[in-house]
């Protein structure tokens, strides 16, 4: 079974996030799709992060009706800040009965080089590559080293501009935010007071 990562602190979880995962679910090669929620990347502060199983708790509410995508929470063990490549180790060690692949968006593939051990992670697995936009739609196309790297694999997803900081923003600001959220997590978010 090929399972793809979708990594990020999904604070909150939105539907962007589902149409991606649920896109490469169901039209690539991957048989599941896992959002491993991050305790703390690497290139984020802390300050506005909800607890580690708050964020948990929003993406098994957003999962539970899809049959092909799971919550993960193997980060939560492992010593911070997270890496990619640490995190890679464990899961294969854990469940050496999968293969494992990383999902990510454009941008993040133009600065894959600064990752550790990036060539590693190259090696034994699999990127599968979401467009972005970006305020020049070609630069990704055009900058990145690993366009035409085998193991890379561009997948046609539908372009989401939502992000979880607009979306704090807005609640902060006591705006609507329910059809941008999963309908369990909206009411979570709102039982719970959250991002006020």
């Amino acid at each position: 079974m090929k399972i793809g990562l979708f990594f990020g602190s999904f604070n909150p979880i939105h539907i962007g996030h589902l149409v991606i995962a649920n896109h490469m679910a169901e039209y690539s090669d991957l048989d599941q799709v896992w959002f491993v929620v991050t305790p703390h990347s690497p290139f984020k502060t802390k300050s506005s992060l909800l607890d580690n199983y708050q964020r948990l708790e929003m993406v098994y509410r957003a999962t539970q009706d899809y049959t092909k995508i799971k919550p993960c929470d193997i980060e939560f063990n492992l010593t911070q800040p997270n890496y990619t490549i640490n995190t890679l180790v464990h899961l294969q060690e854990k469940y050496p009965q999968y293969k494992f692949a990383l999902i990510m968006g454009e941008d993040n593939l133009k600065s894959f080089h600064k990752w550790k051990n990036y060539a590693l992670i190259l090696e034994n697995h699999g990127i599968y590559v979401y467009p972005r936009v970006s305020e020049h739609p070609d630069s990704y196309r055009d900058e990145t080293q690993f366009d035409k790297h085998k193991k890379i694999h561009h997948v046609n997803a539908p372009i989401m501009e939502l992000s979880s900081t607009f979306i704090r923003n807005a609640i902060k600001e006591g705006k609507n935010v329910q059809p941008m959220l999963p309908q369990h997590v909206w009411e979570y978010l709102d039982e719970m007071n959250f991002y006020k």
